[in-house]
């Protein structure tokens, strides 16, 4: 069964990931009392909004088994709710310990639903495409702590700049497809098509390198408690895009 016809990136790509951006710390005071953020702390938090985009995925996964047509809403509700809830945390991080556990409901019924459609097509893929993401995070976490990757002001930008431009071309792509106009070898198998795939992937996995400097810088600089859900929904918000990508670069390489 293919999956629908859904630009599932549109959905839910974040320009830059904006939920991690130095700024949204950088008011904060010395003076400030209460519980500050930790690493640690963060780190609990991410498992908590795992385990629950895990709840969500294994019943929206079940409703496609046992009903493959009653998925479109849990997918329109999954990503569209997500990316309002989203978008709502991005721009009042205060809130985030209420909302980022709803984002992470959100993601699983869309994840789920979507990951199953992929799984019907091309056996495994699922399972691949977890263990590839698992072996990024853990890979570039490694390679950050190390210093062999420095956040300079120069990354920064440049991965910013580039996940932008990501996100404009997919942007064209979802409204040129309702006039009939496709980016070509964006969506296609061909050699060309996959490349860009792989390339998507790499600035994807290289957003967790922003994220591990926003999480860690965020704590040196004591900033409040609440911190620390926004720093877990940042991260969980890559590790979507970056499983999404890798689920499609994956199923292009089989379809060949």
């Amino acid at each position: 069964m293919k999956p629908l016809e859904i630009n599932y990136e549109v959905i839910e790509l974040r320009s830059g990931n904006p939920s991690l951006k130095t700024e949204a710390f950088e008011n904060f005071k010395d003076t400030e009392t209460g519980s500050k953020m930790t690493i640690q702390g963060t780190v609990n938090k991410t498992f908590i909004l795992l385990l629950l985009v895990l709840v969500t995925f294994v019943y929206s996964w079940n409703q496609f088994v046992s009903s493959p047509d009653s998925v479109l809403p849990l997918i329109l509700v999954g990503g569209i709710g997500g990316l309002i809830i989203g978008l709502i945390t991005i721009f009042v991080p205060k809130i985030s310990p209420f909302t980022a556990p709803v984002y992470a409901l959100l993601e699983g019924l869309f994840l789920g639903a979507v990951s199953a459609q992929y799984e019907a097509q091309y056996g495994g893929i699922v399972f691949q495409a977890v263990l590839i993401t698992i072996g990024v995070l853990l890979s570039l976490l490694f390679v950050y702590k190390s210093g062999l990757i420095k956040v300079t002001q120069n990354f920064r930008l440049g991965i910013v700049a580039a996940t932008g431009a990501i996100f404009l071309v997919y942007i064209i792509s979802f409204v040129g497809g309702f006039f009939g106009f496709e980016i070509p070898h964006l969506h296609e198998s061909t050699p060309l098509g996959i490349g860009i795939s792989v390339v998507i992937v790499i600035i994807a996995a290289l957003n967790l390198v922003l994220d591990f400097d926003f999480i860690e810088n965020a704590a040196e600089k004591q900033v409040p408690k609440y911190f620390e859900w926004y720093g877990a929904f940042g991260l969980l918000v890559t590790l979507v895009w970056l499983y999404l990508e890798i689920l499609r670069l994956l199923s292009k390489l089989r379809s060949r």
